[in-house]
C-alpha cells in the first residue's frame, strides 16, 4: 500500500484521489470510496496557504469529473450541436466547474482551521466534514452522491438507504474516509491496524444487516402486468433526417407494433402499457381530441382494451405553452384526470435560466425549448385501483420530489425518460441507477421505461428486474408485487435528518473544540 508515495511531484496526491473516486463511481464498483479522498486531505494537511488547498481540491474534482462524468462530451456533440474538438472544450470546461463543492470545502476548512474554530485535534474530523456537507449541499448537473454505487454494485449495505436515503449513506461513505485516513497515517502502530480492522468489521455488519433488511420487508398483497415499450426513437430531428416529414407516423406505427408484441407475450392480459417521454407523437387534452393521433390511439387503446402510460406533449392554455406530461388513458381510450407536467425543467432544453427577468434572451436563443412548467409532485395518477407517482426524465433524481409522491400515498411510482442525447457508456446506468434508488428509500417499486434505454423496474426490495438493451427497440412484461397501503420509511418520516445530524456535528466541533477562555473571550 505504498501507492501514496508514488513519485509525480507535489500535485501527486490530490491526482491519486481524482483517479479513486472518478474510477469508484457507476459503472465502475466502489473499489476506493470508502478512501478515495484521504490522499486528498493528506494534501490539504500540509499545506500552509489557501491558494494550494483551492488548487488541489479543483485538481482532485476536475479529474474524477473527465473519469466519471465524460459522457457530456458526448451530451455536447448531440444535444447542443458542437464538434468534437469544441465538444472537448466544453468537457474541460465543465470538469472545472462541475463539482466544485471539493475545492470549496477545503477552502472553508483552510479558514476555521486558521481561525482556530476548532481546536487542533479536531482538525481532521472538521476537514472530513466540512467535505461531506459541501458534498450534501452542492450544485451538480445531475444531483449524484456516493452512495448509488453501492446499490449499482448490488452490495448490501445499500438497504440502509431506507433509513437515512442514500445522500445518508454517501455521508457516512465520506465519513468512513476519517478513520481510514487514521490508519494510513499510524498503518505502522498497534492502533492504526485497529483502526482498519474495526471499519472492515462494521462495514462487514452493515452488509449483514443490509441482507436482514431486504428480508424481514412485509409481502406484497398486490400485484400489476406492466407492459414498458421501448421505441428507440430519441429525439425528433434525428428522426426527421431518416423518415422526413413521416416520422411520427412511422413512431405511432412503431409503439403500436411493440405494444402488440408485448401483449401477445402477455396472453392478451396486461393492467396497463407504458410508454417513454416523448413518445406519443402529438398532443394529448381534451382540446386535441378529435386530431389524427390521439383519435388512432383512442381506438386502438378501445380495441385492445389496454390500458396506457404515455409521455407526450401537452399544452398549458393559461400561457399558451407546451407542456412535458405524462396522461393516462383507459381501457376505453379516454384520458383519466389528473395528467402531470414535467415540473424541474432541463435548461437551455425546456427553458433558458433568467428568461422571465430578460425576455430578450429569448432573441438570442431562439432554438431552445419554451416548456411551461407543471405543478410538482402534487398529484397521483389513478388507474383503477393503483395510485402512481408520476415522474418525467431527471425529476427522479431529487429525493423530496419522490418524498411528495409517497407522502401523497402512491403505491409505486412511474417515470418516463430519453436518454437519447447521452450515448450507451456511462449516462445511461447512472441515471438508471439514482432513478430505481427511490425504490429502496420509499420501499414502494420504481417502473422506469425510457426512449433508448435502460428500461426496467425497481421492485421495494432494490431487486432490479431485467435490463432492457440499448439503442433496440425492445418491449417487455413485467410483473410487479407492491402493497396497497405502503407504510411510510423512516427515511420518508425524518426525511432531514441526515443534514440535521451534520450541522449539528460541525456545531459540536465548534463548540467542543473551544476552551473556555476563548469561548467567553477572555
Amino acid at each position: 500500500m505504498n501507492f501514496l508515495r508514488f513519485p509525480v511531484g507535489r500535485w501527486g496526491l490530490p491526482l491519486l484521489s481524482g483517479v479513486f473516486i472518478g474510477t469508484s463511481y457507476i459503472p465502475f464498483p466502489p473499489w476506493a470510496s470508502l478512501f478515495g479522498f484521504v490522499p486528498l486531505w493528506l494534501f490539504w494537511s500540509r499545506q500552509s496557504n489557501a491558494r494550494s488547498v483551492f488548487l488541489g481540491g479543483l485538481l482532485a474534482s476536475f479529474v474524477f469529473t473527465l473519469i466519471g462524468f465524460n459522457w457530456v462530451t458526448y451530451l455536447l456533440h448531440e444535444f447542443a450541436g458542437m464538434n468534437w474538438p469544441l465538444a472537448v472544450v466544453g468537457m474541460i470546461g465543465f470538469g472545472l466547474a462541475a463539482h466544485l463543492f471539493v475545492p470549496v470545502a477545503g477552502l472553508l476548512w483552510f479558514w476555521g482551521d486558521r481561525r482556530s474554530l476548532w481546536s487542533r485535534r479536531l482538525s481532521l474530523p472538521a476537514m472530513a466534514l466540512m467535505t461531506t456537507l459541501c458534498e450534501h449541499y452542492s450544485l451538480t448537473l445531475f444531483d449524484w452522491n456516493f452512495g448509488y454505487t453501492w446499490f449499482g454494485a448490488g452490495i448490501p449495505v445499500y438497504q440502509w438507504a431506507e433509513f437515512v436515503g442514500f445522500s445518508g449513506i454517501s455521508a457516512a461513505t465520506l465519513l468512513c474516509n476519517l478513520p481510514l485516513y487514521y490508519a494510513w497515517t499510524r498503518r505502522r502502530e498497534r492502533s492504526g491496524k485497529l483502526t482498519l480492522a474495526t471499519v472492515v468489521t462494521v462495514f462487514a455488519l452493515l452488509n449483514l444487516g443490509g441482507i436482514w433488511l431486504e428480508q424481514r420487508l412485509p409481502a406484497p398483497d398486490l400485484s400489476l402486468r406492466a407492459l414498458l415499450v421501448q421505441g428507440n426513437m430519441g429525439s425528433a430531428e434525428p428522426m426527421e433526417k431518416i423518415y422526413g416529414g413521416g416520422y411520427r407516423e412511422e413512431m405511432l406505427r412503431r409503439y403500436f407494433r411493440l405494444t402488440d408484441q408485448a401483449l401477445e407475450a402477455a396472453g392478451g392480459k396486461g393492467d396497463f402499457a407504458m410508454w417513454p417521454e416523448s413518445a406519443f407523437p402529438g398532443l394529448l387534452g381534451e382540446a386535441f381530441r378529435d386530431q389524427q393521433f390521439p383519435t388512432a390511439l383512442r381506438e386502438y387503446l378501445k380495441e385492445r382494451q389496454l390500458a396506457l402510460v404515455t409521455g407526450t406533449y401537452g399544452a398549458d392554455l393559461t400561457s399558451r405553452l407546451l407542456t412535458n406530461s405524462l396522461f393516462v388513458l383507459g381501457r376505453d381510450g379516454e384520458i383519466i384526470q389528473p395528467s402531470y407536467s414535467k415540473t424541474i425543467l432541463l435548461a437551455f432544453g425546456e427553458y433558458i435560466p433568467g428568461e422571465q427577468w430578460f425576455p430578450q434572451i429569448r432573441d438570442w436563443l431562439p432554438a431552445t425549448g419554451h416548456f411551461a412548467r407543471g405543478p410538482g409532485p402534487t398529484v397521483l395518477l389513478n388507474l383503477g385501483q393503483f395510485r402512481m407517482g408520476p415522474q418525467i426524465c431527471y425529476e427522479s433524481l431529487f429525493p423530496w420530489f419522490s418524498h411528495s409522491l409517497a407522502q401523497l400515498g402512491a403505491q409505486f411510482i412511474v417515470n418516463v425518460t430519453n436518454d437519447s442525447w447521452y450515448g450507451h457508456w456511462q449516462e445511461p446506468y447512472q441515471h438508471l441507477y439514482m432513478t430505481l434508488a427511490r425504490a429502496v428509500e420509499f420501499r414502494r417499486p420504481v417502473l422506469r421505461v425510457t426512449n433508448t434505454g435502460i428500461s426496467t423496474v425497481a421492485l421495494a426490495s432494490g431487486e432490479v428486474l431485467r435490463l432492457s438493451p440499448i439503442g433496440e427497440a425492445w418491449a417487455g412484461l413485467y410483473e410487479v408485487p407492491f402493497l396497497r397501503d405502503p407504510a411510510p420509511t423512516f427515511y420518508q418520516r425524518w426525511f432531514y435528518l441526515v443534514p440535521t445530524l451534520l450541522w449539528a456535528g460541525l456545531a459540536v466541533l465548534v463548540i467542543g473544540g473551544r476552551t473556555p477562555r476563548k469561548w467567553f473571550g477572555d
